[in-house]
């Protein structure tokens, strides 16, 4: 059974791909995660508001009583409460790179190009053999369109690229009016991969103490569905690869998001619940569910569940929300 990808121009034994989280600030855990099987790591994110925060500080003797970055920066964690600052991130890209025979992917989140550009370099001179780009960003200026915001991701992006010489990938929110419009943008821009897709953590309100608190809520395989469908449209009309991220927590998950065209099934949540041997579960089941239905490897299987290549492509699109709607009318008038 030949399980072997390509995501993003890296030849990967398998496509089980563990995603940015703490896991990997542990080069003794990235090792590990290499035994039990992953095809290539993604490193946890470093924020842009740390690598400013650092030349922020560096420059304060220069900039004393005045504001070098944004007023915005005030309200983010200081440089020192950060578990890991902008050198050590590099560090461990570094002893990460030297430890393992996998890709190892960086991370950079953030929702500007000022200050990645030289990060972007730091990252690739490491070792590292992409980067991923995690432009988490909630638009909430009443007066910014969202023609601007498309403008900032494509800038980021061309930023980036024209700086290191490594794939690089971007990590989308679903949020996009014209999701397929702004997938083919950044295909054209240069885009080597998109990941499909961020998940934002809403915030929640403490109804005893009158405040907003944080939460995480681990994915579920319920929440595939969105990046399901997306793959599946996508596949098969742009050039960069597909990362599906989100919900992955057996081989079916992966066996789906491979159907549908991805080129990696991205794994975390299950990963923390789990422990990071469920890798080596995930790779021997998927192999299990191939030799099952008859899969001889992973190329055979993408995007066999594409709209391109299904009976009915209707399925992804408004045509089967009315399908449904009508079935649950004659089930409710039947009853």
């Amino acid at each position: 059974m030949d399980l072997k990808t390509k995501y993003m121009g890296l030849e990967l034994k398998n496509p089980i791909v563990p995603s940015a989280s703490p896991l990997s600030e542990n080069v003794d855990t990235i090792k590990k995660m290499e035994d039990a099987g992953a095809g290539a790591v993604v490193m946890f994110s470093i924020f842009e508001e740390q690598v400013q925060k650092e030349a922020a500080k560096l420059d304060e003797g220069l900039t004393a009583g005045s504001e070098s970055f944004a007023e915005s920066l005030s309200y983010f964690p200081e440089v020192g409460d950060y578990r890991v600052g902008p050198e050590k991130y590099i560090e461990i890209v570094s002893k990460a790179v030297e430890s393992v025979n996998i890709p190892i992917i960086g991370s950079i989140n953030g929702i500007s190009h000022e200050g990645w550009i030289d990060y972007a370099k730091k990252i690739e001179d490491a070792g590292a053999k992409g980067i991923e780009l995690n432009v988490y960003y909630i638009p909430t200026d009443l007066e910014l369109s969202g023609g601007l915001v498309e403008r900032m991701y494509i800038d980021i992006l061309k930023a980036v690229k024209g700086a290191v010489s490594v794939p690089v990938a971007l990590k989308l929110n679903p949020f996009f009016s014209a999701m397929a419009n702004m997938a083919k943008q950044f295909d054209e821009a240069g885009a080597d991969a998109l990941v499909l897709f961020n998940r934002f953590y809403q915030p929640d309100f403490n109804l005893e103490t009158l405040s907003v608190e944080s939460t995480l809520n681990l994915s579920t395989p319920e929440e595939m569905r969105l990046p399901l469908r997306w793959i599946a449209i996508l596949y098969g009309k742009i050039k960069a690869s597909i990362a599906a991220t989100t919900g992955v927590h057996s081989a079916t998950d992966a066996a789906k998001y491979l159907l549908a065209g991805a080129d990696v099934a991205m794994v975390t949540s299950s990963l923390l619940k789990k422990g990071v041997n469920h890798i080596g579960t995930l790779t021997k089941d998927l192999e299990g569910w191939m030799e099952k239905h008859e899969y001889e490897s992973v190329e055979q299987m993408k995007g066999a569940m594409s709209q391109k290549s299904v009976a009915d492509a209707s399925a992804f699109e408004r045509a089967n929300y009315i399908k449904i709607i009508e079935k649950y009318k004659a089930e409710y008038t039947m009853s």
